[in-house]
């Protein structure tokens, strides 16, 4: 499986992070899945690649011209193959379309993003694909919260719980991402509106 992990650029964050970040890319590539993602080369980004890097895995990295143009952000230069787009849209729309099922890992603003792109995208079933959510050291555990409130509230529909999981335990991870039926629901029993 094609599986896109969504996660940080930054290297100012703890190790632990960058610790497990790379042993799960090890043990993705080692069951033979490829990673997409944002082919940064720095802090989670950089870290679920080394970690398929040190199995051999496929890595295939998707970043605009203009973060290279610009020296935004340090690229990961081991790619399988490195895919340059025009702009960040056209980035999260090949990566999306690549991926059979999504990680996401710690992150700032844009992994926030992405998620939950993937997440409206599948409510609204355009997709099917699994979305995890890998919780390292609580980090996502007030946005599980956050969502559960908003079900609560009635803001969200109340099985919208069954379109994502979430875990900090990467087997578990693993196992929902390679088991997940990929069941295509009606629209109208998650969306209210």
């Amino acid at each position: 499986m094609n599986i896109c992990v969504f996660g940080a650029a930054s290297n100012l964050i703890d190790e632990i992070y960058i610790e497990k970040v790379e042993l799960l890319g090890k043990s993705l590539a080692k069951k033979g899945h490829k990673l997409v993602f944002g082919a940064g080369g720095n802090g989670l980004m950089g870290a679920i690649a080394r970690g398929f890097s040190a199995e051999n895995g496929t890595i295939y990295g998707i970043i605009p011209s203009f973060f290279k143009e610009e020296n935004i952000e340090v690229i990961y230069d081991h790619c399988t193959q490195l895919i340059f787009t025009e702009d960040m849209a056209e980035r999260k729309a090949k990566m999306e379309n690549l991926a059979d099922a999504f990680i996401i890992v710690p992150g700032g603003i844009g992994t926030f993003e992405e998620f939950f792109q993937v997440l409206t995208g599948k409510q609204l079933n355009r997709h099917t694909k699994p979305i995890a959510i890998y919780d390292i050291e609580g980090y996502y555990k007030n946005m599980v919260e956050l969502l559960e409130k908003s079900i609560e509230q009635k803001f969200i529909r109340e099985n919208c719980k069954d379109i994502y999981f979430y875990s900090d335990d990467i087997d578990e991870i693993i196992d929902y991402i390679e088991n997940d039926k990929r069941i295509s629901h009606d629209v109208h029993e998650l969306k209210n509106g």
